[in-house]
């Protein structure tokens, strides 16, 4: 996870590139070298409204543009500010679903200034395929992008 690591932060810290391209090469390059992701994407608040409009991603196109807060596992962290990991989403009953194919997921919450303004959505076709590295290079990762956003 260290090299992965130093290849985000090229991306994230190249001075010449828009926000919005870093966060799509952060996408690929999380898909392109952890295969058991199968869909990577971010999800921002809107503005002061209490939902979660779509940002940047790599996978099937999904129908969940907007999450309103509360709903699924994405408007769960939007309120709860907390990383969740879902080992199987067919046992949480506020699972939204993307795709048939999706077991399980990992959403992790950006914070700038101590305020949650939105998180990173990774989907797997495995049950239960995230460890504890996979949480600290996301968590690390959102820390850099609250510093470019």
């Amino acid at each position: 996870m260290n090299e992965l690591k130093k290849r985000a932060s090229l991306i994230l810290d190249a001075p010449d590139t828009d926000t919005n391209s870093k966060l799509l090469k952060i996408c690929q390059l999380l898909d392109q070298e952890v295969e058991y992701y199968n869909w990577t994407g971010f999800y921002f608040r809107n503005g002061e409204k209490e939902e979660l409009i779509l940002g940047p991603y790599v996978g099937a196109e999904t129908d969940h543009t907007v999450i309103p807060f509360g709903k699924g596992i994405c408007g769960q962290v939007a309120v709860s500010g907390e990383t969740f990991v879902v080992p199987d989403v067919h046992t949480q009953d506020n699972y939204l679903s993307c795709s048939i194919d999706t077991k399980s997921e990992i959403v992790v919450p950006i914070f700038k200034n101590g305020k949650n303004i939105g998180q990173i959505d990774i989907d797997s076709h495995k049950i239960d395929p995230f460890t504890k590295a996979d949480e600290e290079v996301l968590q690390w990762i959102c820390e850099k992008v609250a510093e470019i956003i």
